[in-house]
């Protein structure tokens, strides 16, 4: 979804050109598995990150694009709504001091976009739901004027038959509400991690992702409130799910298959299992004809980006050499850059440490259990209780502590990370968890002890996350 297309208005025979040439590009891709054809190289690492503009009273503020002009940054681009933004870091070989050194990185550039904040009377923040936002900033007037974005609005209603999208999410509190747009979804921001693997990995890496998934959640967890509402501690998960909930061929919206989900089971064979399905399941979206050669595969890319699984495995190309990276999109935004980088540093740890185990833990973990781990630690934070490896159930905190942290530990360690990045970032974890507050729960406290004042909640999350301190320190 990252890149832009030509026009937003499409006719049958655009729907039908750009299946033809869907077909022929998934045909090649099989091939390219068949003969193990992807990059070889040593993992590495890629990242972005969503942000909020907000205003002197913590509202979003929608001047995105005077704002990319003022910043003049290549890496930081439009998102869905004229109030936020995205940071695409560059990747980097996923070795030795590559955590600090991206974190140094992103410090730098978030320093330097909020003195072009600044410059506008506005400022940043980084949070995976602005509790201040409220149903009158998600109008169409605020939707960026892209054409990627305009068409995905106008095709998502029309998968629906023009029925509205209806939020139903049962925390804390109860949010019923209706739109007939989709900038529901802009309401959510993450912190992307990519995982680029090589070939003979990706199969074990991608169900290791998803079996990561809920710990991950849990742990990362920073979007208990929506519209004045306490709702799940991860409530970017339904509101995701639900701000763009189009099935697939059969019956449309009402289909037995979402385009934003935790997906339909583990890759079995192949990683390509997840592009069969998005041909043989999923109607084309955005039917942009792209003038490139068949090779680069920018149809089914474009089509695999009108596609959010949770965790999201991708083709892309380097010196004309494809790639498969995972994108694990379950972690929400902040609450300081030390934070998300220790969620990726705990990500990849126990994601290729699983990987790596003599006996593959998705045979141990029935994938109908992983989700219902997954939903359970969005809904619950840290706690939730999980099953894992031969069904065993835990406390997820428990389960942190005294097994899933030595493992990331162990994870890294074979990476090659070194010793100081892996003490310091799975330290972060390791007192979050030992401490029980992560982002969800220091704005629930907050709210607990300062009454329910959502500006006052903003003005002092950012007061911290400027200091960059991590939040298990963070005062209420």
């Amino acid at each position: 979804m990252g890149q832009e297309i030509h026009g937003s208005r499409f006719y049958k025979r655009d729907f039908d050109r750009y299946r033809q040439q869907l077909i022929l590009e998934t045909e090649l891709l099989s091939e390219l598995f068949l003969h193990n054809r992807f990059n070889a190289g040593p993992p590495m690492a890629g990242f972005e990150l969503e942000a909020w503009i907000v205003n002197a009273h913590y509202r979003p503020e929608p001047i995105n694009y005077q704002f990319l002009n003022q910043l003049n940054n290549p890496l930081v681009s439009p998102e869905l709504a004229t109030f936020n933004i995205e940071f695409n870091l560059p990747p980097e070989k996923l070795c030795n001091d590559a955590l600090s050194k991206v974190a140094n990185g992103l410090t730098q550039h978030w320093q330097q976009a909020r003195i072009s904040a600044h410059s506008l009377d506005a400022e940043l923040a980084m949070i995976g739901i602005l509790p201040t936002v409220e149903d009158a900033d998600l109008v169409p007037q605020n939707l960026s004027s892209m054409n990627r974005y305009q068409a995905l609005n106008t095709e998502i209603l029309r998968l629906r038959g023009g029925r509205p999208l209806q939020l139903d999410i049962h925390g804390h509190d109860i949010l019923r509400a209706e739109h007939m747009h989709v900038m529901l979804e802009s309401a959510t921001t993450s912190f992307q991690i990519h995982l680029q693997i090589p070939p003979q990995l990706a199969l074990r890496a991608y169900n290791a992702s998803i079996i990561s998934s809920a710990p991950l959640v849990a742990v990362s967890a920073n979007s208990p409130y929506f519209f004045g509402k306490d709702l799940w501690a991860e409530t970017r998960i339904p509101l995701f799910e639900q701000a763009v909930k189009v099935g697939g061929f059969e019956e449309g919206a009402h289909g037995p298959m979402r385009r934003v989900s935790f997906g339909t089971g583990y890759a079995r064979q192949s990683v390509m299992e997840c592009f069969t399905e998005n041909l043989e399941h999923f109607p084309v979206l955005m039917p942009s004809q792209l003038d490139t050669p068949v090779e680069q595969l920018q149809h089914l890319r474009l089509h695999n980006g009108t596609l959010w699984r949770w965790n999201r495995p991708l083709i892309d190309f380097e010196s004309g050499i494809p790639h498969l990276r995972i994108e694990q999109r379950v972690v929400p935004a902040g609450p300081t850059i030390a934070d998300a980088m220790a969620n990726a540093a705990f990500y990849y740890g126990l994601t290729y440490a699983l990987s790596n185990m003599p006996k593959a833990p998705e045979s141990r973990l029935p994938f109908s259990v992983a989700r219902d781990n997954f939903y359970s630690c969005a809904r619950h934070g840290m706690d939730a209780h999980i099953i894992w490896l031969d069904g065993q159930c835990y406390k997820t905190r428990s389960l942190l502590l005294n097994i899933l942290l030595p493992i990331a530990e162990t994870g890294l360690e074979a990476l090659g990370i070194s010793q100081k990045d892996n003490s310091f970032y799975l330290g972060i974890i390791k007192d979050r968890v030992s401490n029980g507050q992560n982002g969800a729960t220091w704005q629930r406290d907050f709210i607990a002890k300062n009454g329910h004042d959502m500006s006052q909640l903003m003005a002092v999350y950012l007061q911290h996350q400027h200091t960059g301190t991590p939040v298990h320190e963070w005062s209420v």
